[in-house]
């Protein structure tokens, strides 16, 4: 720990001094505990952090409209397009990679429910399935499903380690969470858990916020703090003992997310990328999404603020957007990638500015809970890296497939816990019509057929477990029945009906 004089005269550089006005007011523990966080800031660092923030934040928006154009057709795969020869291809080449405990997945976890209206990780959220399973269960069956049907095709016994990116506000209830729940009959050793970096937050003039007399308003440094992350936290060398090359990286908050996704997975592979994305059409022009596309001949991903509507709007020859990839936060990465942004090009990550309702301390020691914006977050995002690529690939899935993102309360008009839960059910639904199942109500009433949209707010109560399939396969038990709902198909369920198949 550094010592008060030493911390004093960086802060002096850095022209923040004002940090520690309200110093002589604090109790001996209060300093101690304050000058344990100021010695864990890059102090070093935090002049050109704070200048920089201001910079940033008073900088129009750019438009890049001049030098924007799609990714090429070469470079592009797709779940409707490729073909199913390519498609089979792709996943039998997924499973391997799989089998031979080359695959990872890499789970950004950072963020609290604050806007589901809870104060605890998202991924412990129930969206009100009937088996109330909470996200990180789903994932962490789908999980265990994928390593069985790899094991099941390659007579091997993989593993694939999760690897769980929290911030300083989800590292503790995340570990308590998952101990409580026995890992959801994962193996605790290939679950690693690590924290991204906390950052100040500062004024729209460039100062460090205070939150209390004795306390920095801090803030994690964005999705794109993982790569820093991978540093401090030697996940980059677990890989390595591991022997994982390839890594699956994807949000918490996707309810249809494919761990590990074989197909996806054995695309980038059969592409040789290093870097890859999968992507979904884009619903409208002006969808609030970024674009997967390349500005002057570089991959990237570009926001949509960033776009003019007459550019967004542009269709192709077949009537199809021009710019439709939109970004869904799900990545594929080789080890060899990130090992080389971690040691080359980490430090040249674009920061993004977010204006924020900072709660802080005014010069009287008054706490004051802002009305409108009053500072400065800056964050890194995971798609900042796209550009050091040398062979970047997309993936285009379908929406109602793989894309339903939990971001707000109940209440809402999109990325609700309904839509969620709609989403999941929906697909469901379609997996037992496509298995040959007849579906009924409580009162034996016949169930149409479900729409490919997960619109829906209230589907039929039909819910699969991972467990028994991770997208749709190993269903055939339920060819010819007619099931009534509500219904889990649990692995004591699904054994059950395949006994009697048998009979």
């Amino acid at each position: 720990m550094l010592s008060l004089e030493q911390v004093k005269q960086s802060l002096e550089r850095a022209g923040q001094a004002h940090v520690l006005q309200f110093w002589p007011e604090l109790s001996g523990l209060e300093r101690d505990a304050f000058l344990q966080d100021l010695s864990q800031l890059d102090l070093q660092r935090l002049r050109e952090h704070c200048e920089g923030a201001a910079r940033a934040a008073a900088a129009p928006p750019g438009s890049v409209d001049r030098h924007i154009e799609p990714v090429p057709p070469e470079s592009i795969g797709s779940v409707r397009r490729s073909g199913s020869k390519a498609l089979t291809e792709w996943e039998h080449e997924g499973l391997l990679q799989i089998s031979q405990n080359r695959v990872g997945v890499l789970l950004l976890a950072g963020g609290q429910g604050t806007r589901l209206g809870v104060q605890y990780p998202k991924g412990m959220y129930n969206v009100g399935l009937p088996s109330s399973k909470t996200l990180y269960q789903i994932q962490a069956e789908r999980i265990h499903k994928i390593q069985q049907l790899a094991d099941r095709k390659y007579g091997s016994k993989s593993s694939v380690p999760w690897y769980i990116m929290t911030s300083e506000f989800t590292l503790a209830p995340t570990e308590k969470f998952f101990k409580e729940n026995h890992y959801f009959g994962m193996e605790p050793s290939n679950i690693v858990m690590f924290e991204q970096r906390m950052i100040p937050a500062v004024t729209l003039d460039g100062k460090v916020i205070l939150q209390g007399k004795g306390k920095l308003a801090m803030a994690p440094d964005g999705n794109g703090g993982l790569y820093q992350a991978l540093v401090d936290n030697k996940v980059l060398e677990d890989m390595k003992k591991r022997g994982v090359e390839y890594l699956h990286v994807y949000c918490v908050d996707n309810i249809l997310v494919k761990m590990a996704d074989p197909v996806f997975i054995g695309f980038c592979v059969s592409k040789g990328a290093d870097c890859g994305a999968k992507v979904v059409e884009k619903a409208c022009p002006a969808e609030p999404v970024g674009v997967v596309c390349r500005v002057r001949g570089v991959s990237q991903v570009v926001e949509y603020s960033e776009i003019q509507p007459e550019t967004a709007e542009l269709r192709g020859p077949g009537g199809g957007l021009v710019y439709s990839a939109g970004n869904i936060c799900n990545h594929f990465f080789t080890r060899a990638f990130l090992q080389d942004v971690a040691e080359k090009f980490e430090g040249q990550l674009k920061q993004h500015v977010a204006l924020k309702k900072v709660p802080f301390v005014d010069s009287c020691g008054n706490q004051v809970k802002p009305i409108k914006p009053n500072g400065i977050k800056m964050e890194k995002f995971v798609f900042d890296v796209f550009p050091f690529s040398r062979n970047f690939v997309a993936f285009e899935v379908v929406r109602e497939d793989e894309f339903s993102p939990l971001k707000n309360a109940g209440g809402a008009a999109t990325d609700t816990p309904t839509t969620a839960r709609a989403a999941l059910l929906t697909q469901h639904l379609r997996w037992a019509a496509a298995a040959g199942a007849a579906l009924c109500d409580e009162h034996g009433n016949a169930l149409p057929a479900p729409s490919a949209s997960a619109g829906d707010t209230a589907p039929a109560q039909w819910e699969i477990s991972p467990l028994v399939s991770y997208f749709g396969e190993g269903l055939e038990m339920l060819k010819g029945r007619t099931l009534q709902t509500p219904l889990i198909l649990d692995e004591e369920k699904a054994t059950e009906l395949r006994a009697q198949q048998h009979l």
